[in-house]
């Protein structure tokens, strides 16, 4: 079998039009390099130029989904290449749809027993005080439907409250206010059947925000984690069951706190992964021996089986 061959042509997609579009850029032009670099004919295309009828007339054989946020991680891009019969990377339709709704898929982790923490949603007329009152200080508020930190703020008085709400709300007409957990920030890595080692990002600010992702030089980065092999173990089989949980297929991510009392929390899923040179998936593979390059190849190997679902 000569996997270049039969992936045929590749079309990655990014760009986009939503608040993530300068990070989906990135992660695009990568893969597209290394995908050049590893003989696969693939092609770069920005949805936000000509729409399905462009991606089309590309005539591709199969879609790698570098598009990040609304309109290519929610299950809208999905969908249409479901119509249109083109095989691609990632989760499907429902589990991209419920990653990308980090409201409900806290309820579906919450109905699981999977340890999330408490959260509930905001208005504009929302008594905030009250909300303080059932969930505690700090609380991170945040947009349910936006990634890369975008629009979230670190709240740890009621009268902070109502402005990051209003900051927020700039980013997604539903909002939600979460328990914060003070405690180190970890990542986990899947890839297919794989748990990559876990990462432990350690913000320069205390907080890993859009700077520390994608724009400091000072976000440190510990791999090896430093857990013990059965404190890994435990969380990288607590990402796969989060993970499963929304549906998450081919690869993915999933951030995780630790309290001070050992315990860990579960905060997001990502269904589909930055890939610049400051992201996380690449540090994980890279720890274990597959390069970006590999990477890439195994990503787009997962689009010639069937999906379960």
């Amino acid at each position: 079998m000569n996997l270049v061959n039969d992936l045929g042509r590749v079309a990655v997609i990014y760009g986009g039009s939503s608040a993530e579009r300068e990070v989906s850029l990135k992660s695009g032009r990568a893969v597209l390099a290394a995908l050049k670099r590893a003989g696969v004919d693939a092609v770069g295309y920005d949805p936000a130029d000509g729409g399905l009828v462009g991606l089309e007339a590309l005539a591709p054989d199969r879609v790698f989904i570098a598009l990040h946020g609304r309109g290519g991680e929610d299950g809208t891009l999905q969908g249409a290449l479901e119509l249109l019969g083109i095989p691609y990377t990632g989760s499907g339709v429902l589990a991209s749809a419920l990653g990308m709704d980090k409201q409900r898929t806290k309820l579906v982790w919450q109905a699981l027993d999977l340890p999330t923490p408490a959260a509930e949603m905001l208005g504009a007329d929302a008594d905030w005080r009250a909300v303080v009152e059932r969930l505690g200080l700090p609380l991170i508020v945040k947009p349910v439907h936006e990634g890369s930190t975008l629009g979230i703020s670190v709240v740890r008085s009621a009268e902070a409250l109502a402005e990051a709400y209003h900051a927020a709300a700039r980013y997604d007409a539903r909002v939600m206010a979460e328990g914060f957990i003070t405690g180190e920030e970890y990542t986990v890595s899947l890839l297919g059947d794989e748990v990559l080692p876990a990462i432990r990002v350690e913000a320069a600010g205390g907080f890993y925000d859009y700077e520390a992702k994608y724009l400091s030089d000072e976000t440190r980065y510990h791999l090896p984690c430093g857990l013990s092999a059965a404190e890994e173990a435990e969380l990288g089989e607590l990402c796969r069951q989060a993970f499963a949980a929304v549906g998450g297929e081919g690869w993915g991510r999933v951030d995780v706190m630790r309290d001070a009392e050992e315990r860990f929390w579960l905060i997001e899923v990502n269904t589909s992964p930055g890939m610049t040179d400051h992201s996380l998936v690449p540090q994980a593979a890279a720890h274990v021996g597959i390069d970006f390059e590999a990477l890439v190849l195994r990503i787009l190997a997962t689009t010639l089986a069937p999906r379960s679902a």
